[in-house]
């Protein structure tokens, strides 16, 4: 039985691409894919998400938040992917933080049959480091990149500062990310 969804997570406007593959359960609420996606692409889980499946919006209803777009959230937390997602090449929206808009696709890959000697979740594969939060999304991302590999830049020092350190945008550590999937998932 494939009751496993092999996801490709892209981060929208990056190039190349920020990109992380995994596999979960199908079983697992969208609430669960959230944490999924804050722990393989490096986000600290500090601002709003929302995904979007088929233009159905699902995530954390907020009363105060959600009466000024009108539509319906459905929560994120009573919503499994197995209910939502049925075949291959279907695609999911999620955007964090909704002001530097993180925009993320998701693409259904392929459903597998579970493997016991695998503990899901797991992430399988992936490429560069995630922007910092807060950095001002796509753009403000890449004039981060830029005034940091620049030491002549007027503003390479502060810049550093604001980092705590050299953001290395090649770093993807996909040991220490399976690690915290873990103690995040099977530590409870």
């Amino acid at each position: 039985m494939d009751n496993i969804i092999q996801l490709k997570i892209t981060l929208r406007g990056t190039k190349p691409a920020i990109w992380r593959r995994v596999l979960v359960e199908k079983t697992i609420t969208f609430e669960g894919l959230h944490e999924i996606i804050q722990i393989v692409m490096g986000w600290a889980n500090s601002h709003l998400h929302e995904f979007t499946v088929q233009g159905i919006r699902i995530g954390q209803p907020l009363d105060e938040f959600d009466a000024d777009f009108g539509e319906e959230l459905i929560d994120e937390a009573t919503v499994t992917l197995e209910s939502v997602l049925t075949d291959s090449n279907q695609k999911v929206d999620y955007t964090y933080d909704f002001g530097d808009s993180w925009d993320h696709t998701l693409m259904v890959e392929k459903w597998l049959a579970s493997d016991s000697a695998i503990t899901y979740p797991i992430c399988t594969g992936g490429k560069l480091n995630c922007p910092p939060e807060d950095c001002g999304g796509i753009p403000g991302f890449y004039e981060m990149l830029h005034i940091v590999n620049d030491e002549r830049h007027p503003e390479h020092q502060e810049m550093l500062e604001w980092l705590g350190e050299v953001h290395d945008d090649k770093a993807f550590d996909q040991q220490e990310v399976n690690r915290q999937l873990v103690t995040f998932f099977h530590s409870k």
